[in-house]
């Protein structure tokens, strides 16, 4: 027996809106954010351990630039959203926005934070953000991955596929 909500959402179109050669820019812009939230919280852990300031200024810069770069993503993951409907319809890609917001929030606060004095900011709070950032870059991340393998958001493709 089909659901007739479910059965208006697949007849939409998914296909990324936003993409440069057939590949989607929202999905290439997210690993880096991503990679510099997980690296955030470990110059966090090591400045804990150790105590040495390069580790305080090391989270300093990862933690802006992961919020430049979410920022940037998020800008085009907006779009996506905005752009495609068959996108826009799927309650996923909302919840999957949301958390990914959450994330850019904490990780905005987690650099502004530390931009007065970043070695007093490093612990706790610069620690507990970063460990705070993690839990919402993996809500987000799957989130994002369930769209792009369960309902096949974002890809591009072609008739023989």
């Amino acid at each position: 027996m089909s659901n007739p909500v479910i059965d208006d959402v697949e007849r939409y179109d998914v296909s990324s809106a936003v993409a440069v050669a057939g590949h989607p820019v929202h999905a290439m812009l997210v690993t880096f954010p991503i990679a510099f939230t997980v690296g955030t919280m470990g110059a966090d852990v090591f400045y804990w351990w150790s105590g040495d300031s390069f580790w305080a200024r090391a989270a300093l810069w990862s933690s802006g630039i992961a919020f430049t770069l979410g920022a940037l993503a998020g800008l085009v993951g907006t779009a996506e959203l905005v752009l495609v409907k068959g996108i826009r319809k799927r309650a996923a890609s909302w919840t999957h926005a949301i958390a990914a917001m959450m994330l850019l929030a904490i990780m905005g606060a987690n650099w502004g934070l530390r931009l007065s004095d970043h070695e007093a900011a490093a612990l706790p709070t610069g620690l507990f953000l970063s460990a705070l950032g993690m839990v919402f870059v993996a809500i987000a991340g799957w989130h994002g991955g369930k769209l792009v393998f369960e309902h096949q958001i974002g890809l591009m493709l072609s008739e023989n596929d």
